[in-house]
């Protein structure tokens, strides 16, 4: 019933329109700070590391694990991929472009932070990102989403999409490809 909702009424699309730029707005300014101001994950990921040691630790073992054998050594990438997936999931939401895919990144993103016993706003807009997941597209009928998932349904519907002229695109199946 919840779910219905959150993917059919129009007071709840206002209202997701509404969460999913505030979260969007956080999630492209952080990203915009890290992009312009130098970013260096080292750091985080020592502390982090370093949680997971004592009577009470904030990271579990096997999160510590993957953050020392795999993440640290490949610091450079994370130094790059964090800002651009932080900076393109604002983005993403403040648009309403691809919205739940924007949305599931964040609550990925958020999701690692929180794993890193870095609790601030994490919890909070991974539950708001949730709710923009379940409602599916309309969370992002206000939006550019109201515009490029018909265009896409159309584009990937069997048989190809509806020209201009009545006939149709061409199709590829394993035979002709």
């Amino acid at each position: 019933m919840f779910n219905q909702w959150l993917r059919e009424n129009k007071f709840a699309m206002w209202l997701l329109t509404f969460l999913r730029v505030y979260i969007g707005y956080e999630w492209m300014v952080a990203g915009w700070g890290k992009l312009t101001g130098g970013f260096d994950a080292a750091g985080f990921l020592q502390g982090a590391i370093g949680k997971a040691t004592g009577d009470h630790p904030a990271v579990q073992g096997w999160w510590a694990a993957f953050l020392e054998n795999v993440a640290l050594p490949g610091v450079n990438i994370f130094n790059i991929l964090v800002p651009l997936g932080e900076f393109l999931v604002g983005v993403g939401l403040i648009l309403g472009t691809f919205t739940t895919f924007a949305a599931l990144m964040g609550l990925v993103m958020n999701a690692a932070f929180l794993f890193s016993g870095t609790v601030s706003t994490n919890a909070q807009m991974l539950l708001l990102e949730v709710l923009i997941i379940v409602a599916a597209a309309n969370a992002g009928k206000i939006g550019l989403d109201r515009y490029l998932l018909p265009y896409l349904r159309g584009l990937f519907r069997k048989g190809g999409h509806k020209t201009t002229h009545g006939g149709s695109a061409p199709t590829f199946n394993k035979r002709t490809a």
